[in-house]
């Protein structure tokens, strides 16, 4: 577990070894690789991370060391980082506090003599313009300097050695005269050559003490400038480790949760709690050890299945709910060939040609802090926004314009824009099949948002819009604004291929001041005519990133459970949320597709903005253990097949809010929709055309006029004696197409479209819908 290490470490050397460091109550104790080294204790996920990701650095000269117990000990800078670590034995343990303790002696000790020398060195960072050009050209000439000494100590060395060498003969020699004559001839040259050497010898020493001297009159000022570079490195690490951990936060917001819960723990969209945590909130907790959350590893890995699934006889074809398929065959043709029944596709003629391009969005610039202010910490539904206001339901706008020319209503349509995925689902017989279909189309209803950065209007009580696209599509769509407080909004589309959908949303909404975070409530029921399948799922939470600094992006992230109550079929859907440090692609979306009684047979897989495939799962077995120990499901899958993909968007679309095909033609007048009807909406129709002074005034008298008819209907419902005084308050408004009901199968209740609006448009007679506008 542990490297060996000597008792008593020495100061200067670098301590390395394992430990184990705390992390939050789910995942308890992690361990992690540390290093001690020049003062400075950090810590990676493994050895091989050393060279490239440190996972977090304390300061020893600042922080506390303290020992909890015969294994356990606690480092503390004094709030802004706690490291609560355990080591695997008690001896384990005392070698890291003698490695520490010395190391922060030395840490303190260093920080010190650097506080107290170089008073004549400005601290100027090396990096800060001319002072920084400066102490370069200072430190270039230092180093000629005692280059030159240097090479002044190498001629005095090889001069040394060589009058040290001639000397050296000359005595020998004179140790080995007889003849007194030659004795005065030798002693006069051994005592040229002693004065030589002895020059030379002075020349060493005093070349000796000037690089001495040189060096010591330097040296307290180097270390002064290290330390100023050591501790502007120390500032950016803990900057760019805050930035990271606020952003940590923004990703988490779409969970709740500290860790998500493993697949299918939680059949049902709910808030994931979080997890309490031990020690210091901004160290473990905030980040969940932030490096280590953010990569959430997958639960399920996809192989390619044996080859013997793919030799199989083409005659063995029973659609993809057999045990058998072709990879060389598409999905559609699989599944229709499986049903016999299958009409031949129609060729559906347009019944009209519709608009193709809307004015150009204004290039309009707000003062953003006079807005913001008062929104910080408030439910957005109830904050009165003019046109070029700001943050409400699913999207904002840094500068510019802050809507777009549609209302809710509209955009709660344009889900059906890939409704062709619910008429191939309407074909299907096997219902594992139709579940496919119908969670690719639960993804395509995100693809618009990616672009879409302008808040939809709030639609008014009683508004409505239609889709009628029976000539074209084959389906008809009808929505209702149903409640004012919380807004909520009532969907019903029915389609003659066999499919009705229907759906309840409510937004709460919340601006923390760096992100806006958007949690649907309610749920979508689809019903199949023919099989009588029924299923249901709710929507992911929309996050809006860079409210402040920065580009504006959006981001879907959370969970997904498609259920088919009929027959207990399950299509769990997992939408990653963004991360800078995840290898995947960006908006992935995995999902696993099983019966009642738990067994996969599919695996979805794309992105929300893009496209997705299926494949066909042939055989599945337990994998090794991940990352975080979880042992993760090996799914031996055919060739993936596209199920989905996005409709180009169209030409110029950057400067029409990026509005796809179909939203180009939502707003587009028409003859005979109800007089509450959202392409009605005057201050809609202005700001679509430009005028928007004329839009924002519109738009107040609007909401003026809402909030008037709201008194009066209270006044009128109070005056009622056989009305109890609950039913009295003004949110108790009742729709004119939808009734809230209980639904059997699901156990939800909804409203539910009672009937009547086509029967009324047909005949012209409008005379029940209230005078909204």
């Amino acid at each position: 577990m542990s490297e060996l290490k000597p008792p008593t470490p020495t100061p200067g050397d670098t301590y390395k070894g394992w430990l184990f460091k705390w992390t939050n109550y789910i995942k308890g104790y992690q361990r992690r690789w540390f290093v001690l080294s020049n003062g400075l204790l950090s810590y990676y996920r493994t050895q091989a991370e050393m060279g490239h990701t440190c996972r977090g650095t304390i300061n020893l000269a600042t922080a506390n060391i303290t020992v909890e117990d015969s294994c356990n000990f606690v480092i503390s800078n004094g709030g802004a980082q706690t490291y609560h670590l355990k080591a695997s034995s008690e001896v384990e343990r005392q070698r890291w506090i003698t490695a520490l303790e010395l190391a922060k002696a030395k840490a303190v000790h260093m920080q010190a003599e650097s506080d107290e020398s170089g008073d004549d060195c400005p601290e100027v960072p090396p990096s800060s313009g001319q002072g920084g050009g400066c102490r370069n050209s200072e430190i270039q000439s230092t180093l000629r300097t005692l280059t030159s000494k240097v090479e002044d100590l190498s001629t005095c060395n090889d001069l040394i050695v060589k009058h040290g060498s001639a000397l050296q003969r000359s005595l020998s020699e004179l140790e080995g005269l007889r003849a007194v004559g030659d004795m005065g001839e030798k002693v006069r040259q051994v005592t040229e050559r002693a004065t030589l050497f002895r020059i030379t010898s002075n020349a060493m020493i005093n070349a000796c003490r000037d690089f001495l001297s040189l060096a010591q009159s330097h040296s307290k000022r180097w270390q002064k400038a290290l330390q100023t570079e050591r501790d502007q490195k120390i500032r950016l690490e803990e900057t760019l480790e805050q930035l990271a951990k606020q952003h940590n936060h923004l990703e988490r917001a779409f969970r709740g949760a500290t860790v998500l819960p493993p697949l299918f723990s939680n059949p049902t969209l709910g808030t994931k709690g979080g997890a309490s945590v031990k020690g210091d909130a901004s160290d473990e907790d905030d980040d969940n050890e932030f490096f280590d959350a953010i990569e959430d590893p997958a639960e399920f890995i996809t192989v390619p299945a044996d080859p013997k699934y793919h030799r199989r006889s083409g005659s063995n074809i029973s659609g993809l709910s057999s045990e058998t398929g072709l990879d060389d065959q598409s999905f559609d043709e699989l599944s229709l060939a499986s049903n016999p029944e299958s009409p031949q596709p129609l060729e559906l003629e347009p019944v009209r040609q519709r608009r193709t391009r809307i004015p150009d969005k204004p290039n309009y610039y707000l003062n953003l802090w006079s807005i913001m202010k008062n929104c910080i910490g408030k439910e957005l539904s109830k904050i009165p926004m003019p046109v070029q206001n700001l943050f409400l339901y699913h999207f904002a706008l840094f500068k510019v314009n802050f809507n777009e020319p549609l209302s809710m209503l509209q955009r709660l349509s344009e889900d059906l824009e890939y409704c062709e995925l619910l008429d191939k689902a309407a074909k299907c017989h096997n219902s594992l099949e139709q579940m496919c279909y119908v969670a690719a189309f639960t993804v395509s209803s995100y693809s618009t948002t990616v672009h879409r950065t302008g808040k939809p209007f709030n639609p008014l009580l009683g508004e409505t819009f239609e889709l009628d696209r029976l000539g074209e599509c084959g389906y008809r769509s009808l929505c209702e604004q149903v409640s004012h407080h919380p807004p909520a909004a009532a969907h019903h589309a029915f389609s003659e291929k066999g499919w009705t959908l229907r759906q309840e949303i409510a937004l709460a909404s919340k601006f923390r001041g760096k992100y806006l975070s958007i949690m649907p409530l309610g749920s979508i029921q689809c019903i199949f005519e023919k099989s009588n399948n029924h299923y249901s799922w709710k929507k992911v939470t929309t996050t809006v990133h860079n409210i402040i600094v920065g580009k504006l992006w959006i981001d879907q992230s959370g969970e997904i459970d498609v259920v088919n109550h009929k027959t207990g079929d399950r299509c769990h859907l997992k939408f990653a949320p963004y991360s800078y440090f995840s290898r995947d692609v960006p908006r992935k979306v995995t999902g696993v597709v099983t019966d009642k009684d738990g067994k996969a047979h599919y695996v979805l897989s794309g992105t929300w903005d893009e496209k997705m495939e299926f494949s066909r799962i042939m055989q599945s077995s337990k994998g090794e253990n991940g990352t975080e120990g979880k042992q993760r499901t090996v799914y031996q899958t055919l060739k993936a097949k596209e199920i989905w993909k996005k409709n180009p968007l169209p030409e110029g679309a950057e400067s029409m809010y990026y509005f796809s095909m179909l939203a180009l033609t939502l707003n587009e007048p028409e003859e005979g929709v109800a007089p509450t009807d959202s392409r009605r909406r005057p201050d809609q129709r202005l700001m679509e055309e430009g005028h928007w002074d004329e839009a924002n005034a519109e738009k107040q008298r609007l909401e003026e006029k809402q909030r008037s008819t709201r008194r009066e209907r209270e006044r009128e419902a109070v005056k009622a004696v056989s009305i109890p005084e609950e039913a009295a308050h003004p949110d108790n408004y009742q729709a004119l197409w939808f009734e809230k009901t209980d639904d059997p199968v699901s156990g939800e209740t909804m409203h539910v479209y009672k009937g009547g609006y086509w029967e009324a448009k047909d005949q012209g007679d409008w005379h029940m819908c209230p005078d909204i506008f």
